[in-house]
């Protein structure tokens, strides 16, 4: 099996930022985009509702996966970002660090163990 190297946050940014680049259009509206944001994500609901929930596909639907409506959301995420100049690797920095500072003992720790700390 041939091992494909990983793209970063900042590859994906540009490569979207390529293939929209490519159209008179351009980006949707911050405002449009939100509604994209919105639609992509009751499809990931929908999608979740199926595997995980009481709600089974009918016999009619179409087969689709958790993994691609993630990527279907994550896309327009990174079309939001582009739009709006924000690069995304930074954006997730500062929300981790938040994270790891604010809520640092908010949560029980595991140690090597498999124990809580105490």
């Amino acid at each position: 099996m041939i091992k494909l190297e990983q793209k970063t946050i900042d590859q994906f940014q540009k490569e979207v930022d390529t293939y929209i680049g490519q159209f008179k259009e351009g980006y949707f509206s911050p405002l449009a985009l939100t509604a994209r944001l919105t639609e992509e994500l009751g499809e990931l609901a929908r999608e979740i509702n199926h595997y995980y929930g009481e709600k089974k596909k009918k016999p009619t639907e179409l087969e689709k996966t958790v993994e691609e409506e993630l990527g279907d959301l994550l896309f327009v995420v990174i079309c939001m970002a582009n739009s709006l100049h924000i690069n995304l690797g930074q954006a997730l920095e500062t929300v981790l660090d938040k994270f790891q500072t604010r809520d640092k003992d908010r949560w029980t720790k595991k140690t090597d163990e498999g124990k809580e700390n105490l």
